[in-house]
């Protein structure tokens, strides 16, 4: 338990890393908004912990070489106060490098102590401050030029480059991670290897060992800080300092991998040696420092003004104080700890342990560990409880179909019944006209066949007076009759219900143009407004003398009248005001 305790500030530190290091394998992404923040936060996770457990052994020796921290609560003030610059500097949303706060820790301790840090060691740290940002510089340049290369030349549909895109940006988001985990989680843990328990767990298909179980802790304190505070720093990678596009977010996260990767690979040192060549030194690297050199990289291919430099100013200035910030809060909180709870922050009287592969327990022994059975049981349960888990998900999925399904069923239902209300309506309202209509033909018909009797009615008395005259040998009642006769044309020769009907129809088809008539000029009588309607209609001089029972010498006169009373002078003409009217 005491163990648990010391190496918390590890895990503090792992959190501050994950809070802020982390972010920068998928700031780009998350910052082009090509990723969702919650997935990113899942894929980095995963594969940060398997590359500290597989490949992380790489910087802890160095990190040993430098001043091999020889008692645990020397080691927790170390990482306390690294991780408290880093969450700090953090709060300001500045990405700062926790391999400078580390070896800021590491140096306020050998101070505090009086042990020697190996300068050889500290300059080849030191160096990669430098090296690490111009190698990824480099890298992101050539990458991004080739990019710009091949999506010219290969002339992909716009969507198909989208979905590409987005894969891209998962699969060296997964890479990216992979090698922060296996370079950095010497920062968080390096410091206690020395202390690591002497055991050895064997699952089959891989064994880990003390160290790597230490390595796993870290690794989870690294994905904690990923979920819980490491999307603001993203949104600053991705768009403080340049603002990215989707092409250059994969250039970006590519190509600080490869730089992370390079530094804590012991194959590739290997390699170089044989070939004759430099090996890189296996040294954890400032992922903040290679993103930063990447996206300037990048700008320097785009273009000068790309380049926030107001951001990149407080940056810098972020990573100078770091490792200074780092090492004084180390310093006095060593001193704190020393004199107020009594405990050894430095085993003087020993020597410092160097880092080997596994580190012997006092009698000798090495306990195993053989969990091979159970992980084979724990594998199948996660197998089990992945398909059910892909059952339950598969259903739910098609249940939230079906229900979408109903849904837009429910909509074409009602849209289709609202369209046939719709149609409904219509045929009412024209049955409703045309039953309108057909009443007003039946009254017509009606009329005309009263109007036909009427006058089948008349021409019959006609007839029988001629009859009766015709008949008659008295000259007096001749006259008389013949008088009574031309007195009874007269009477019908006046079609009065005639004019009325045609009148009232007139009124109908003219209702504006009489009410702005009567509106414009009230002291109109029926009959001038008649005489104005009948002049809008254009007809001659005869029939509007014939319809008002007039001569047609009468009609002039009306005519004269009507427009004096409108006001009209001599030269304008009635009938054009009457229509533009």
């Amino acid at each position: 338990m005491l163990f648990l305790l010391y190496i918390s500030g590890g895990l503090f530190l792992g959190w501050s890393l994950g809070s802020n290091d982390a972010a920068n394998i998928f700031g780009s992404a998350v910052g082009s908004k090509m990723v969702s923040f919650k997935r990113a936060a899942w894929i980095a996770s995963i594969f940060v912990i398997i590359g500290a457990v597989f490949q992380g052994k790489g910087g802890a020796e160095t990190l040993n070489a430098l001043g091999a921290v020889d008692a645990l609560a020397g080691g927790f003030t170390v990482t306390v106060s690294a991780a408290l610059t880093i969450f700090l500097m953090t709060r300001r949303a500045l990405p700062v490098s926790t391999s400078q706060a580390v070896v800021g820790g590491i140096i306020g301790w050998t101070l505090f102590t009086g042990n020697e840090p190996d300068q050889t060691t500290f300059w080849k740290i030191v160096s990669t401050w430098v090296s690490g940002p111009i190698l990824g510089a480099l890298f992101a340049a050539l990458l991004y030029k080739l990019m710009r290369f091949t999506l010219r030349k290969s002339k992909i549909h716009v969507i198909k480059l989208d979905a590409l895109i987005r894969i891209s940006l998962i699969l060296t988001g997964a890479f990216g991670a992979y090698s922060l985990g296996a370079n950095n989680i010497a920062n968080i843990m390096g410091v206690f290897v020395s202390a690591a328990p002497d055991i050895l767990i064997d699952f089959g298909l891989f064994s880990l060992d003390g160290i790597q179980l230490l390595f796993l802790i870290g690794g989870l304190a690294i994905a904690v800080g990923i979920f819980t505070y490491s999307e603001r720093v993203m949104n600053t990678i991705g768009n403080g300092i340049l603002s990215l596009s989707a092409e250059a977010a994969i250039v970006v996260v590519l190509s600080q991998a490869l730089v992370l990767f390079l530094f804590s690979s012991a194959s590739f040192s290997l390699f170089l040696n044989n070939i004759g060549l430099p090996a890189l030194p296996l040294v954890p690297v400032s992922s903040t420092q290679v993103v930063i050199g990447s996206v300037l990289g990048i700008g320097l291919i785009k273009g000068t003004q790309e380049i926030k430099t107001r951001v990149l100013t407080g940056i810098a200035i972020g990573w100078i104080t770091t490792p200074f910030a780092a090492g004084i809060l180390t310093y006095f909180s060593l001193f704190f700890i020393q004199n107020v709870f009594n405990l050894p922050v430095s085993s003087l009287t020993q020597a410092s342990q160097p880092f080997t592969e596994n580190i012997s327990s006092p009698g000798g022994s090495l306990l195993e560990y053989d969990f091979i059975i159970p992980g084979i049981i724990v594998f199948c349960a996660l197998i089990i409880s992945l398909l059910i888990y892909i059952v339950f998900y598969q259903q739910r999925k098609r249940l939230k179909t079906e229900n979408q399904l109903l849904s837009q069923q429910n909509e074409s239902y009602n849209a289709q019944k609202a369209l046939t209300d719709l149609e409904i309506t219509a045929i009412q309202n024209e049955k409703e006209n045309l039953s309108r209509k057909l009443e007003n033909k039946r009254k017509e018909f009606i009329d005309a066949a009263l109007n036909l009797s009427e006058q089948r009615d008349f021409l019959e008395t006609i007839l029988n007076e001629i009859n009766s005259i015709r008949h008659s040998d008295e000259n007096n009642g001749i006259s008389q009759k013949l008088l009574a006769l031309e007195t009874l044309i007269k009477q019908r020769m006046s079609f009065k219900s005639e004019k009325e009907d045609f009148y009232g129809q007139i009124e109908q088809v003219h209702h504006d143009f009489l009410q702005k008539l009567d509106t414009a000029f009230p002291d109109l009588t029926d009959n001038e407004k008649r005489l104005a309607a009948m002049l809008r209609l254009n007809l001659p001089g005869k029939e509007i003398a014939t319809l008002m029972n007039i001569s047609p010498k009468s009609v002039e006169i009306a005519r004269y009248r009507l427009k004096k009373k409108l006001g009209l002078s001599k030269d304008e003409n009635l009938i054009n005001f009457i229509n533009n009217l």
